[in-house]
């Protein structure tokens, strides 16, 4: 009984010395327009992912496109679930001593905040692998990775993410309301324990970590897709490689923008014992930055897809002049190639005639 009465009171202390007041009418409407707009922009992307993925199904792409769309949906339910939760709060007064005795409520806000931050951080690299063994070893990937691996490896990765999130429920440790009242984490405030920072430093290490591997696996894949287009003058089947690097590197600089200084505030707050100089804005305004993550990485697949960029290139080289063409004659020409060449590869009418069909006369 006691155990459990504490462990309802959990973070209840810190709603007597808040030291983050914040602006009810506008932290509720900014709240419901970051969920708005997250919903529409996932929902859209999660359309777009799937037209490609039933038009290259039985190809190369189709991994990385279910891997995109378990990102995508990962993202839209991040969005709906702790928007929903953080609206609630806000409507409510903040007032979790009425809503939260037993502190059920708090539990499911923090799993749902570890959970949905740490899941898309290990999707965009274990999509980063995919594509850098798809370029590398295109036949081990072709005969390996299938539908059912890919499914197989999400399937790993949320029950991954799920166990980080459960472990302190597991080891009986309530998850805390932060100084904000708006949102549940780890133990931020006068961290002593050794768990508590084990938690926070978890959190941030597996966080760098997947940006890290996302890093390294993306150069060798750039890397490798350059020296291929320089010593073989061959593009077919490479265009659609490039559109996933330029997704993957956008998905990779948006994370690490995105998610840098949270990682670093909870990194900091652990080595530093809770005795860290963090205030209560900085860590507020470090989970936001977080929090617009999940609202640019749709946009990622519906703005730098192929069709996009060929009418920006087109718009682009109607608009310059013909003096900027002619500098850069070569990288156009190039880019207008691969992109024909492209087009006429994914066209299920002529994918036959390829083959038969010498290249410069595609480049026409």
């Amino acid at each position: 009984m006691n155990s459990s009465k504490s462990a309802g009171l959990a973070g209840f202390g810190v709603l007597k010395n808040a030291t983050c007041p914040t602006e009810k009418k506008i932290s509720v409407f900014f709240s419901i327009i970051f969920m708005t707009v997250g919903i529409l922009s996932n929902s859209l992307a999660i359309v777009i992912l799937m037209k490609a993925y039933q038009r290259f199904r039985q190809k190369s792409k189709a991994s990385f496109l279910l891997l995109a769309s378990g990102l995508v949906v990962t993202d839209l339910f991040g969005h709906l679930i702790n928007g929903a939760i953080a609206v609630f709060v806000y409507a409510s007064d903040k007032d979790w001593i009425r809503f939260n005795q037993s502190n059920i409520l708090c539990s499911v806000f923090g799993i749902c905040m570890v959970f949905f931050g740490l899941c898309p951080l290990f999707l965009g690299s274990v999509m980063a692998v995919e594509r850098c063994i798809g370029v590398t070893k295109p036949i081990f990937h072709s005969t390996k990775m299938t539908s059912r691996h890919v499914k197989m490896m999400l399937t790993m990765v949320c029950l991954f993410a799920v166990l980080i999130a459960l472990l302190p429920i597991l080891r009986f440790r309530a998850y805390q309301i932060q100084a904000s009242r708006t949102w549940c984490f780890y133990k931020t405030e006068h961290v002593e324990d050794w768990e508590d920072r084990f938690y926070l430093l978890l959190f941030s290490c597996l966080g760098f970590l997947a940006l890290a591997i996302s890093f390294l696996c993306n150069a060798v894949t750039g890397i490798t897709l350059l020296r291929v287009k320089f010593k073989s003058q061959q593009r077919q089947g490479r265009s659609h490689h490039f559109e996933m690097i330029i997704q993957l590197l956008a998905i990779m600089c948006v994370s690490c923008i995105c998610w840098s200084p949270f990682l670093v505030t909870m990194a900091r707050i652990g080595i530093n014992e809770g005795r860290s100089k963090e205030t209560c804005e900085t860590i507020l305004f470090a989970l936001r930055m977080a929090t617009w993550n999940q609202i640019l990485d749709p946009w990622v697949y519906i703005l730098l897809r192929k069709a996009v960029l060929k009418n920006l290139y087109k718009i682009t080289s109607g608009c310059c002049g013909v003096h900027v063409i002619n500098l850069h004659m070569w990288e156009l020409s190039s880019i207008k190639n691969s992109l024909k060449v492209a087009a006429i590869s994914e066209s299920p009418v002529s994918s036959k005639q390829i083959n038969q069909q010498p290249l410069s006369s595609v480049g026409q």
